[in-house]
Parts: C-alpha cells; structure tokens; sequence
C-alpha cells in the first residue's frame, strides 16, 4: 500500500530556471582591405607644381637680370652710375642711391621669387618696384609701345598671384610652416610693397 500512495503522489516539476539577458550582438568587423587593389596615392609633384615653377623661374631670373643690369652692368646694362642720372632726371634725388635701391629689388626679389625662397617677402620686394615703375610710366599709358605701364603691371601681377597661392612643392619654401600661399600671405606682400613704395616716393 505504501509502494501504491507513493507512486500516486503527483509530480512536481523542477523550479524554473531564469532566463538569461540576452547578449547583445557585436558589431561586424570591417573586412581587411583588398590586398590585390592598388591603393591610388597623391602625386609628389603635380602639373601645377611644374606650372609654377616654370612661371617662378621666367619671370623671377628675368627680373633678377634687370636687376644686374642696374647694379653691375651686366647683360648690357648701364650700371649702377649711368642708371643714377636716368633716376635722377625722372625726379629720383638722389638717383644713384634710389637706382641701387630699384636694382637691390629687383635683383633680390627675383631671385626670391626664381627659388620660391621667403616668397611673400620676394613679391613685396618685386610689388614695390614696380609701383613706382607704374607712377612714371602711367602718364604714357598702358602698352609698352607706347612707353606706358603694361609691363610693370603684369610683372606686379605675377608676383601678388605667386603670393597669394604659393610657391608650389618645388620651392625652397616647402621647408617652412606658411608654404602655401593665402589671403595673409598675399595681403603682406601687396600692403608691404605699397608702403615701401609710398615711402620712396615721400622722401624722392
């Protein structure tokens, strides 16, 4: 009887087990790149690196030679006493210091400008003769034929615009912190250059 009671006794089930948080899923790992596809990388120097050095170099060793011209005589210039008298008659007093002045200029910003060199400091130099260049050319116009300003202008042009965007990678500037150019760099060197001009025409 008592084998008989203890099969009727019911059955308990087994307490219930609580269910477990759910593990929240991990995000996908991005998958490692293709080996096999080239990865396109920037070019060292580009076409407009190239461009501006070809513009640097022209126009910066012209202007360095114009320079020699006035100082030293050189490719067929007066030199630095001739070139003082033709400064003198255009109103320069005294023309000898003032055409060392204009060559110094023009010598040293161009070759600034050539090797991309303090670039913002070669333009002023550059801007700054050439201004004055401007102011005794502009009554005869503005073409050259004429004897007018068209030269100087494009010569003050070039150098604001190498300013204002920079030297390029092929320039000894890459080794500085403010290489490449901007609305600062360009401001200097138009602001500097019309106050060495302004200042030379005061005490002429």
């Amino acid at each position: 009887m008592k084998l008989l009671e203890r099969h009727r006794t019911p059955h308990r089930p087994p307490p219930a087990t609580p269910a477990r948080p759910a593990t929240p899923a991990r995000p996908a790992t991005p998958a490692p790149p293709d080996a096999s596809r080239p990865v396109a990388r920037p070019a060292a120097v580009s076409a407009g690196d190239l461009g501006l050095l070809l513009l640097r170099m022209t126009f910066g060793l012209l202007l360095a030679g114009h320079g020699a011209q006035k100082l030293f005589g050189l490719f067929g210039g007066e030199g630095l006493t001739a070139t003082g008298r033709g400064f003198a008659q255009l109103g320069y007093h005294p023309g000898t210091f003032f055409a060392g002045l204009a060559g110094a200029g023009e010598l040293l910003g161009g070759l600034g400008l050539a090797a991309g060199l303090l670039t913002p400091l070669a333009a002023a130099a550059v801007i700054g003769v050439m201004i004055n260049a401007m102011i005794v050319t502009v009554p005869q116009g503005l073409w050259a034929t004429d004897g007018g300003m068209e030269y100087p202008l494009c010569i003050a042009v070039v150098a604001t615009a190498v300013a204002a965007v920079g030297a390029g990678r092929l320039a000894l500037d890459r080794l500085f912190r403010r290489r490449d150019g901007g609305l600062p760099e360009m401001a200097f060197a138009v602001g500097l250059g019309s106050l060495g001009a302004a200042i030379v025409l005061a005490v002429s």
